[in-house]
């Protein structure tokens, strides 16, 4: 529960910040009507109230991550130390303890098959690991915080990792702090950071719990298709379905959708088994979010 509950002004803020975590005070001020000082006093009760956590969001394809995967976890005993062991494991960018005979979900990034299937062996000896149902991306079809397309081609240096750690640690530094933390002047900071973000290196959003904007409820899909209806980015057009990705295994795509009540759920789920096209639906609950990190540049 937050501190102070968040009113209209703070949620159209959370939600501009999600879109531009590094958009200036006085376009956020534009955003909600309120003065620069206001918004600048609300943008730091956020983050200082652990609301949001507003950081640079690295493309994994950028650092060689070109390989996704969902996983889905059968246990034997307690879920919950076995969902914070994976979560540990620094492939592990987005872990949730789910409802369901496979209780804990989890997508995994890695540089190749190979690291894939040495990964998966390390989580199978896991404490309390029973079973790991394996499900490969082909493709990230929609996401929140990154472009589906890869991003340019630009030669990272060490000056360039640099910004990005610095970046990630605070989304919203100043060019000033920047610049000192990397060792070169603010106008060269300025440029190097834009050089990187217009290239689709990176880029700044605020992370939340889904139920501060209005998505208490998540829930996750494996759909198989027929080779007939709308492609897999038409099929998953709906503002309810937050994260979609095609996949080869045991279905045909994987997401995530997310509602305010259980009934905005349930109709996005059935929108989705009625969408031509679509043979079958397999979902489950997101009980309790364990792990959303992005923080993957070497340190």
């Amino acid at each position: 529960m937050n501190p102070v509950p968040l009113d209209s002004k703070d949620l159209a803020l959370v939600h501009l910040l999600q879109q531009d975590g590094r958009a200036s005070y006085e376009a956020l001020a534009a955003g909600i009507g309120l003065s620069r000082a206001a918004t600048r006093t609300r943008v730091l009760r956020l983050v200082e109230e652990e609301i949001v956590r507003i950081t640079g969001i690295v493309h994994p394809a950028v650092l060689g991550r070109t390989v996704c995967a969902h996983v889905a976890v059968a246990v034997d005993g307690p879920a919950a130390p076995t969902a914070h062991a994976l979560a540990a494991l620094p492939e592990a960018v987005f872990v949730t303890l789910a409802a369901g005979r496979r209780p804990v979900m989890a997508e995994l990034r890695t540089e190749s098959f190979d690291a894939l299937g040495a990964l998966l062996a390390r989580l199978s000896r896991l404490p309390g690991v029973r079973a790991v149902d394996t499900t490969p991306y082909t493709a990230v079809v929609k996401d929140p915080y990154l472009p589906t397309e890869p991003p340019d081609a630009v030669d990272l240096d060490e000056t360039d990792h640099a910004i990005l750690r610095a970046l990630q640690s605070d989304g919203r530094m100043s060019y000033a702090v920047l610049a000192e933390r990397v060792g070169m002047s603010p106008a060269a900071a300025r440029a190097r950071s834009l050089r990187l973000l217009e290239a689709g290196v990176f880029r700044v959003a605020a992370l939340t719990r889904p139920g501060v904007v209005g998505l208490g409820h998540l829930a996750g899909f494996a759909l198989r298709r027929d080779g007939t209806g709308p492609g897999a980015r038409e099929l998953v057009a709906a503002d309810a379905v937050q994260f979609a990705a095609e996949c080869v295994g045991r279905a045909d795509v994987i997401g995530t959708v997310g509602g305010a009540t259980l009934d905005a759920v349930l109709s996005a789920l059935e929108e989705l088994r009625a969408t031509e096209g679509v043979h079958s639906l397999e979902s489950w609950f997101h009980l309790e979010l364990v792990q959303e990190r992005y923080d993957s540049v070497p340190r």
